[in-house]
């Protein structure tokens, strides 16, 4: 059953779904969909254009929807997604996309931990981790499973690839290739997340092909495109999870993280 504090504010044009609880002092504008099992703990605000999923657990002072933070913004509609089960914390910020994409979207099972910032055009995957007062540029994305350490910046445009790992306090400015382990100031790449990918399932043979795509790309002292094209002529058979490495490295505007100590 459904229970709305009454000292909440939430708009009859909301469509708010069953089993959903919306604590003291929210706030629910028209536009905004609410799905089945959801929590808003207190002092809650969901804009227009916020669509969240169910079994969402939203904590005190965290603000979905709002107007994008960028001058060319003129009002058009958009929409700011969360997906199922995610847990936003408190005073986390998520703002609705402009024109470029009209959506800013948070993806389903992660946890994004006080004070982090979503700006507008993201696009953040499945099971990702945001600590505290991690804070995204507009237009970035980040890939399933990545978890981003507390204090870090990522520059707008900047993609972060699955299951990598950055540490704490990091500025991130160019692209972060997926498995990786980076840190330290100006960041780079320290290694491979190997627990992380041993944790969600990877094989033995799996890990064996990406330590040895990574041996190639970081270790040789060739430069990317070279590192690339020497892989290639070495191996036979390419695996799914080395491919969707080369993928993402091929595809980067901004050019990715270089190993430190390569």
């Amino acid at each position: 059953m459904t229970h709305i504090h009454p000292s909440a504010i939430v708009s009859p044009k909301a469509s708010v779904g069953s089993d959903v609880q919306i604590g003291p002092f929210c706030v629910v504008e028209d536009d905004v969909v609410i799905g089945n099992g959801t929590s808003l703990l207190s002092h809650v605000v969901l804009a227009n254009g916020a669509r969240i999923g169910s079994d969402v657990r939203l904590h005190p002072g965290a603000v979905i929807g709002t107007a994008p933070q960028d001058l060319k913004y003129a009002g058009e509609p958009t929409t700011a997604v969360v997906g199922d089960r995610t847990v936003i914390r408190e005073c986390v910020t998520v703002n609705r996309g402009t024109t470029a994409t009209e959506t800013t979207r948070v993806g389903s099972d992660c946890l994004l931990m006080a004070y982090a910032h979503v700006a507008h055009d993201c696009q953040v995957g499945d099971h990702v981790i945001m600590a505290n007062s991690v804070q995204l540029g507009g237009h970035v994305h980040v890939d399933d499973w990545a978890i981003i350490g507390g204090l870090t910046g990522v520059h707008q445009f900047v993609r972060i690839g699955a299951h990598c790992m950055v540490a704490a306090s990091s500025m991130a400015t160019q692209d972060i290739p997926p498995y990786t382990l980076v840190g330290r100031t100006p960041l780079g790449v320290e290694g491979l997340n190997l627990v992380g990918m041993r944790r969600r399932g990877f094989t033995a043979e799996e890990i064996d092909a990406i330590k040895h795509f990574f041996e190639v790309l970081y270790r040789k002292g060739l430069n990317v495109s070279d590192a690339l094209q020497s892989y290639r002529a070495q191996t036979s058979e390419i695996t799914p999870r080395v491919q969707a490495a080369i993928s993402f490295i091929e595809s980067s505007k901004r050019g990715i993280c270089r190993m430190r100590h390569a």
